[in-house]
């Protein structure tokens, strides 16, 4: 069955940096691109980042390019998203999911799937 599981979160200052981590179970990464999305009270869902199947392509928000990063360890399984110079707009339930298409370049303002449960990050001082 496909699944996707959200860890990493947690409380950092402004400034700092903190590492999310994708579990990912039921297809292979090879084969589709997955994404970050993020959601905060009160706005709407919006995507983060997305990491195509081949690695070779990487979106990335407007808000969050330069401080964020997706990448992928194949030996854990996961896709993860290193942020740094995190702000308090950066406060959400971020979240990951997979393209439902196989072997297609990531694009941030498609369709994805097989939502995980999210994990929240708070920048607060």
């Amino acid at each position: 069955q496909l699944q996707l599981v959200e860890s990493g979160g947690g409380l950092v200052q402004p400034g700092g940096s903190l590492r999310l981590s994708c579990a990912t179970s039921g297809f292979s990464l090879d084969y589709y691109a997955v994404a970050w999305f993020r959601q905060a009270p009160g706005k709407e869902r919006e995507a983060v980042a997305c990491l195509s199947s081949n690695i070779l392509i990487a979106n990335y928000a407007e808000a969050v390019k330069g401080r964020f990063t997706i990448s992928r360890d194949d030996a854990k399984g996961t896709v993860d998203l290193q942020m740094t110079s995190l702000k308090p707009e950066d406060t959400a339930t971020y979240y990951c999911a997979k393209d439902p298409a196989p072997y297609r370049p990531c694009d941030l303002g498609w369709d994805y799937e097989s939502w995980g449960q999210g994990t929240q990050v708070t920048v607060s001082s």
